[in-house]
């Protein structure tokens, strides 16, 4: 089954920690620090791991430098998904009992996976009611679950829903 907690205060206070480390290190070859997924967005049900997206110019910056900068910050460069995803670049770090605690998704700012993955967010921030339908549809799948890809997998339809709403929203709001 797949470990769902309820929104803790302390997500956004830890994301800002790790940003600060991050920064320490790496703001001279990235363009932005975001701190994205369930926990990002208040009074929302998460996994409890911090996902944090960076954004730069190019993946070529990030494979020559940045990559083994991140390594050294006692994060794993995982390459493995890159075969589906070859515009990221992600990074685990784990806990001392081998959870997952921060994950980092590093992809170039024109992508529509740094675009799509804000734009999830910012609308679920301002939709409350949206977040916690997501929430519910998480409480529903995760005991269907034990693989966390799969279950990311069956949270699809939602997400693309959600996201041709999100798109809506943004050109009325931000268009006019």
């Amino acid at each position: 089954m797949i470990d769902l907690t309820p929104y803790h205060s302390s997500w956004p206070t830890l994301y800002q920690q790790e940003k600060i480390v991050l920064l320490k290190h790496i703001d001279h070859w990235i363009n932005t620090i975001e701190h994205i997924g369930s926990t990002s967005v208040p009074k929302l049900t998460s996994k409890p791991i911090i996902d944090i997206l960076i954004g730069v110019e190019s993946l070529k910056i990030a494979d020559q430098y940045i990559i083994p900068t991140i390594t050294k910050l006692n994060y794993s460069y995982i390459a493995k998904y890159e075969k589906e995803l070859p515009e990221r670049r992600y990074f685990q770090r784990l806990n001392h009992q081998g959870q997952h605690t921060h994950h980092i998704h590093l992809v170039e700012t024109t992508s529509d996976f740094y675009k799509s993955h804000l734009l999830f967010r910012d609308y679920l921030r301002a939709h409350s009611h949206v977040a916690e339908q997501y929430a519910q549809h998480k409480l529903e799948l995760a005991p269907q679950f034990t693989d966390s890809n799969e279950y990311a997998h069956a949270k699809t339809h939602f997400i693309q829903e959600t996201l041709k709403q999100a798109r809506q929203w943004h050109q009325s709001a931000f268009n006019n």
